[in-house]
């Protein structure tokens, strides 16, 4: 069984007012670690007419997202993504780990890469009675933490099916694992050195499973980073957070942020703190 959790998320930036809904996380059971990272489900309510949008710098990984009125699964996304909110509603999603991303695709998972489809086209799962029953399990009572584990519950029954996890699959876990947790990894030559590979089967193995590039990872990473820097509360000095985060200036690192944020890093650290 699932079981709450409330982990640091870095790649959650809120709306520009510094604002999100209140978010419920849950880490998979054991048994589904080499599959799923978490699940988080967002509960809002808005007076009417006020919109909230939410920015995420999302990790190389597929996920799934069912709420009352649409189902879908989500490839992994180059760039920022937005999620306007208003009313009221809930939303289940899934992070998958990597490796779960082919048998979702029924393929290269490049072919996902930036894009939305209905949950029906899901390879390995029935999306429309997954759908369904995640409903039915939230009812009219997304606050009520019994039907919220039973939402989570229903989704993880769902994903017994995308066991076991292939050779391949672990490794690109492995690579995704290594890359995000050590700041040390600034360069595709540090991985392909740690696990033996060369570029081009690294290069090869990337675009399969995650349908991005070794490149993408380190620079997702450092991004990830720089937000949880810049949301610190403490005055930063940009030019020292380029050098702490590997780039060889200021001015690389600006513009990796600013095409992945539509910020610039001064503009995002003035954003008013979290609220």
């Amino acid at each position: 069984m699932a079981r709450p959790t409330d982990p640091t998320e870095r790649a959650h930036l809120r709306d520009q007012d510094g604002w999100s809904p209140p978010i419920f996380r849950y880490a998979p059971a054991p048994a589904l670690a080499d599959v799923v990272r978490r699940y988080w489900m967002p509960v809002w309510s808005l007076p009417p007419g006020a919109t909230t949008v939410q920015r995420v710098l999302q990790y190389p990984v597929c996920l799934i997202v069912v709420a009352r009125d649409y189902a879908l699964l989500v490839g992994p996304q180059r760039g920022l993504s937005v999620q306007e909110l208003a009313g009221e509603g809930w939303a289940l999603g899934t992070m998958f780990q990597p490796a779960a991303g082919r048998a979702l695709a029924g393929g290269p998972v490049d072919r996902l890469t930036d894009a939305t489809v209905p949950l029906e086209q899901a390879a390995g799962l029935d999306g429309a009675a997954l759908a369904h029953a995640v409903r039915d399990a939230v009812g009219d009572g997304p606050l009520d933490p019994a039907r919220r584990q039973a939402a989570v519950d229903v989704v993880e029954d769902a994903l017994t099916a995308l066991l076991p996890v292939d050779e391949e699959g672990l490794l690109v876990n492995a690579v995704v694992e290594h890359v995000e947790g050590d700041p040390r990894v600034q360069r595709v030559s540090q991985v392909c050195e740690k696990f033996r590979l060369s570029e081009r089967t690294l290069q090869r193995l990337t675009r399969h499973r995650l349908g991005l590039t070794p490149k993408w990872l380190v620079q997702r990473r450092r991004l990830h980073e720089a937000a949880e820097l810049l949301r610190s509360g403490e005055p930063r000095d940009l030019a020292r957070v380029a050098v702490e985060l590997g780039y060889a200036d200021q001015a690389h690192f600006s513009r990796d942020f600013r095409t992945a944020t539509g910020l610039t890093p001064g503009q995002f650290a003035a954003e008013p703190p979290p609220t």
